[in-house]
């Protein structure tokens, strides 16, 4: 930031709060006293959030809304819940989540993932899907702990559950827009109400749009990447005929073209995780060309169409819902891989007279990638059966099925391009049971049976590109290393359990205990084909669960303090070996992991002015299996490298990296979270306000080995909103700021043949302004 802007941003913020000094005085009490009621879906029917049997944490109105006021993605959300990380080396796209230290570091297209993004009741499978832009929100539900019995595979981490406001027969509206340096531009709107008798219907739209501020100091090219353009709706129709039947059509979109992530080649030095004299948060040098028309500078261009079609019918003491949707989505992404440049020959790229074949730094050779994401189509279909009485028993039961197929097109510079193709098919069924044994005791008990059946098979390889060649049948002929490999199928049916109880100490307080089980799918891995390897397979990994919880609303109802432990253990812990000379990734089956913690969720109304909140989380996680070895950092056993960074892990032959003891990858040990917001009112129709943010990261582990390199400890961000919010005429006016302090946090790496590293966005600041009508 320039010394004009700082200026001028401290004299809006001193003007703010000389105003609201000289107003305060005469002005009554904004609003009352005491914390809102909070219901959640996490068991599939509306609930206090203080009642249910789960460690769940929600997100709404003004502390949502604060995360994505600079035009972030849905990263914005990691560490800003307690337990809850999210990462990416996809830019935009392909979101990789983590609740209490398990998540999947895979990048791959075809990636499965612990963690399911469910929205508007419709679980996002694929990772490109799980992307989808975030507007017109009305609550966030991060939910911990496996939850296999409700909502199926592949939730063994937890649930983030998103609710989009729905169509009412009142008529509502707002338009939201906000505007920020490095040309970042954001509008937001939405309008709802009733159409005809019995059918209302709401639409809103989302524009978010950043300018390319990024150098290319290789080409010269000035404001070359980092910028992105993406545009979203939604259409919503609700009927409604009756208390007895509603259908709830959901139509929606997202269009996105901008810059996959930003690869920064050896901004660490061998020794050492700080970012070294080759980081420029504004200028990276690329070379990568994919089409031989000159660097590409990681383009990004993704689209996802979608509908869903949700029906609920009331009968004598139940409710029967069905849940029918489809989604489609294409793209594609490309990455200078290495980072950096390598020429054919030296040149003097300073202008000192000195010569260098690679920059920055050492790169052993030059690397790029781009991946197309192609007919993607993903089916489900729930069916529920649920009690809708007073008893002491409630039940529900159901059915699900989902079908998807896409395929996957990897295009490297060398090797050309090769398409392997995904199908996977699902079915489960499943019931939960909850009984009030007396007026304090609760118990709740699942299962569910699942059967997941995924396929994969190749097809064209390397084309129009280059292929390593091999005497491989030792005829004396040598040959390219393209193999006509047999499709790959893989089945298999789990059961998946729980048993819960919920204990009310009195009506304030309750205690909770949670015995869960779950597991995530077997998974395939096709990625090195497009390489000259073989396709991997991973076995299903299982997991067991046991936590205990207290959820207490204090000093009469202005302290809400929610608090859970938790141990976990996996088997079978299905891990991506992602590195190595080759940069290869290949799926494998650790043992067992484990991982114990705590996760702590507190709310304090300190007055009718005073609103703070806090969150912290600890997860401990280790590696349990003796004989799993990976290789570390370019490290090649045929070549005889043995890496760029400082192993800190045994090495049995010298080359593989023993990971037995080891954290998780991405598996933040702490996370630390708080908000304050001070409001005073103006007059007797508005107040001014005051919102900050802050969100802690503590000591990571970015790989499955251990390096000085790559871990991270102490990344913190901060955000700030001064504003002005009118009650009579519905709108606000703010000043915002994202990552104020301008913090330069590593957010990962590239396991290759340099020290590559991935930072956070810089500062965003601006102004914002919202009006709604009713």
């Amino acid at each position: 930031m320039t010394n004009l802007s700082k200026a001028a941003l401290a004299v809006c913020i001193h003007s703010a709060l000389f105003s609201h000094a000289l107003n305060a005085q005469e002005a009554p009490a904004a609003k009352d006293k005491g914390l809102e009621k909070i219901t959640v879906t996490a068991q599939k029917r509306t609930q206090s959030i203080q009642e249910v049997p789960i460690s769940i944490a929600t997100l709404n109105g003004e502390r949502f809304e604060s995360i994505f006021s600079g035009g972030d993605d849905i990263l914005a959300l990691a560490v800003r819940v307690p337990g809850l990380y999210a990462e990416s080396s996809n830019g935009r796209v392909a979101p990789r989540f983590y609740i209490r230290g398990l998540g999947n570091t895979d990048f791959d297209l075809a990636a499965s993932q612990p963690v399911s993004i469910v929205m508007d009741d419709v679980v996002k499978e694929n990772v490109s899907l799980k992307s989808f832009p975030l507007f017109d929100v009305a609550q966030v539900e991060v939910i911990r702990g496996p939850q296999g019995t409700l909502f199926g595979r592949n939730t063994t981490a937890g649930i983030v559950k998103f609710d989009s406001v729905k169509p009412t027969e009142d008529f509502d509206a707002y338009a939201k827009m906000s505007v920020g340096n490095l040309g970042t531009v954001n509008v937001e709107g939405a309008v709802g109400g009733g159409l005809a008798e019995d059918l209302s219907g709401r639409f809103s739209v989302l524009s978010q749009d950043r300018s390319d501020w990024i150098d290319n100091g290789y080409t010269g090219e000035n404001d070359a990447f980092g910028g992105f353009d993406e545009k979203a709706w939604r259409g919503q129709l609700l009927y409604s005929p009756s208390e007895d039947f509603s259908a709830l059509l959901n139509v929606h979109g997202r269009e996105l073209d901008g810059t996959a992530s930003v690869f920064r080649a050896n901004v660490f030095t061998k020794g050492s995780n700080d970012l070294n004299q080759n980081f420029d948060r504004d200028k990276i040098y690329y070379d990568g060309d994919i089409d031989g028309n000159g660097p590409d500078n990681n383009p990004q261009e993704y689209s996802n169409y979608g509908a869903s079609l949700k029906l609920e019918v009331g009968m004598d003491d139940m409710s029967f819902t069905s849940i029918t949707a489809y989604e489609e989505a294409d793209g594609s992404s490309l990455g200078d891989i290495d980072g950096g440049v390598v020429l054919f020959a030296p040149a003097d790229i300073n202008g000192d007279g000195s010569t260098e074949l690679t920059f920055p730094g050492s790169i052993a050779f030059d690397a790029k990638t781009q991946d197309n994401l192609n007919d993607l189509e993903q089916f489900t279909q729930e069916i529920r059966l649920a009690s809708e009485t007073d008893d002491a028993l409630s039940w529900q039961t159901g059915a699900f099925y989902y079908d998807s197929s896409f395929n996957v097109t990897s295009v490297d510079g060398l090797y050309g391009a090769t398409t392997v193709f995904h199908e996977n098919t699902t079915w489960a069924v499943f019931g939960q049971t909850s009984y009030e044994i007396n007026e304090r005791l609760n118990v709740t008990g699942g299962i569910r049976y699942t059967h997941d059946k995924k396929s994969l098979r190749v097809g064209e390889q390397n084309v129009g590109g280059f292929c390593l060649v091999a005497d491989f049948n030792g005829d004396g002929i040598t040959e390219c290393q393209i193999q006509d490999y047999d499709d790959i199928n893989v089945d298999d049916g789990q059961i998946s359990w729980e048993l819960s109880a919920n204990y009310k100490v009195d009506e304030d307080t309750s205690l909770f205990a949670r015995f869960a089980n779950g597991f995530r799918a077997q998974s395939i891995q096709g990625r090195d084909v497009a390489f000259e390897g073989a396709p991997s397979v991973a076995d299903a990994e299982t997991i067991n669960s046991i936590e205990f919880g207290v959820k207490s609303d204090l000093l009469d109802n202005t302290l809400r303090i929610n608090a859970a432990t938790f141990y976990y253990q996996i088997d079978d812990m299905q891990f991506s070996a992602i590195g190595g000379g080759a940069n290869n990734v290949a799926l494998v089956n650790a043992d067992k992991g484990t991982g114990y913690g705590f996760e702590v969720d507190a709310q304090y109304v300190a007055n009718d002015y005073l609103t703070l909140t806090a969150g912290y989380s600890y997860n401990k996680t280790e590696i349990k299996d003796d004989t799993l070895t990976v290789l570390p950092c370019g490290a090649s056993e045929a070549f005889g490298s043995t890496g760029n960074c400082t192993v800190l892990d045994p090495r049995p032959n010298g080359f593989n990296a023993s990971i037995d003891g080891n954290p998780f990858p991405q598996a933040p040990e702490s996370i630390f979270t708080f908000t304050a917001r001070y409001a005073v009112p103006m007059g007797n129709d508005g107040e001014f306000f005051a919102y900050t943010d802050w969100a802690y990261q503590g000591d990571t582990n970015l790989f499955l080995y251990e390096s000085v390199e790559f871990q991270t400890d102490g990344n913190v961000e901060g955000g700030l909103r001064i504003g002005y919010e009118n009650f009579e005429h519905n709108y606000t006016v703010a000043l915002f700021g994202r990552n104020i302090t301008d913090e330069e946090n590593v957010k990962g790496a590239i396991d290759f043949n340099n020290l590559t590293g991935i930072v956070n966005q810089p500062r965003i600041f601006g102004i914002e302004a919202k009006v709604s009508f009713y």
